[in-house]
């Protein structure tokens, strides 16, 4: 009796093994993307001397500015410019990033800068 169950028992596991279906694969799951949002554009020499200019109508004209972020992930960027015919960096100015636009800070500080 011991033998006749030994010979049948890979009859019933290959039996056994042929039922199986595969498991069903999970649907995969798409994740909506989020909806980009507008950035401001990085402030160049045109902008900067625009808003210097629409806080500080006395001040001459920028000659030169550079424009770097103060930071990673910071909302401030620290503008260096020269005024008239400076064409060195001896002011400094910081814009910070709004809604919608650039604001100059500490206006009173920048507008006796340059003066």
């Amino acid at each position: 009796m011991k033998k006749l169950a030994l010979s049948l028992l890979p009859v019933f596991a290959l039996t056994a093994a042929c039922g199986e279906e595969p498991a069903a694969q999970p649907a995969p799951v798409e994740t909506p993307e989020p909806e980009p949002t507008p950035s401001l554009p990085a402030p160049d020499q045109a902008l900067f001397s625009a808003k210097l200019a629409e806080a500080c109508p006395s001040l001459d004209a920028v000659n030169t500015a550079v424009c770097k972020r103060a930071g990673m992930g910071s909302p401030d960027v620290v503008c260096e410019y020269g005024l008239g015919k400076d064409e060195y960096l001896r002011h400094k100015a910081v814009l910070t990033a709004g809604e919608t636009d650039w604001t100059l800070t500490d206006t009173d500080t920048v507008c006796t800068q340059g003066a």
